[in-house]
């Protein structure tokens, strides 16, 4: 037998010694592994739970979107004043040529008819209708008509669209069809003014038939 070991059973406190000093280094050893995996785990499936974090949250077991975060805080006054005194703004006409004529020839005969009615342009349909429903409301609020007809009073009676020969392209057709039923559960008329087959003469026998007679006409 080895001196050594001869030393260590006749002294076994050392005994003792080298097998405490023996089980704390495989300790620190399987520790130190067991850390390097959780490491390389994590760095595997980072992006996962990047992604997890972001987009979604688990709820009774099933993976649920998150709710969208808050819109960023609108500028107030202040910084709304500093922003336009930084830009630079340029006149912009109302009606396109076009709409312009048509604009004109309505409002002629629209006078001719009832000098009390009014014609105007590019109406915004949040300022002639109002809703309950806040959700129903965003979805016509920045919408606008081409032209719009009211009476002696400013209610608003008549919608006219003016269709231009690229009118119906993209989404074009699907926003008149939320602004035609909007206009139409409010009670006001809603028309087409087709570029290229309207005539002078049937827009004269539409705004006839639309537009109410003075008092004293009647």
């Amino acid at each position: 037998m080895p001196p050594e070991i001869i030393a260590l059973i006749e002294k076994p406190y050392l005994l003792i010694g080298v097998l405490l000093v023996g089980a704390f280094a495989g300790m620190t050893i399987e520790q130190f592994r067991s850390k390097m995996r959780r490491q390389a785990w994590r760095k595997r499936n980072r992006s996962r739970w990047e992604e997890g974090r972001r987009g979604l949250n688990v709820a009774s077991g099933l993976w649920l979107p998150k709710t969208d975060p808050a819109s960023p805080k609108q500028p107030d006054a202040a910084d709304q004043l500093r922003i336009v005194m930084g830009a630079n703004f340029m006149i912009q006409p109302l009606l396109n040529k076009s709409e312009a004529r048509v604009f004109k020839e309505l409002d002629r005969v629209v006078i001719n008819c009832n000098p009390g009615w009014q014609v105007m342009a590019q109406v915004s349909l949040g300022e002639i209708l109002r809703c309950k429903d806040a959700v129903a409301y965003s979805c016509i609020n920045s919408k606008r008509v081409d032209l719009l007809l009211v009476d002696e009073d400013c209610q608003p009676r008549h919608a006219i669209e003016y269709q231009g020969g690229a009118h119906h392209q993209g989404t074009a057709a699907a926003r008149d069809a939320v602004k035609k039923e909007a206009l139409r559960r409010a009670g006001i008329g809603y028309h087409e003014v087709v570029a290229g087959h309207t005539t002078p003469s049937e827009l004269r026998r539409l705004v006839e038939k639309l537009v109410d007679k003075p008092e004293a006409a009647k």
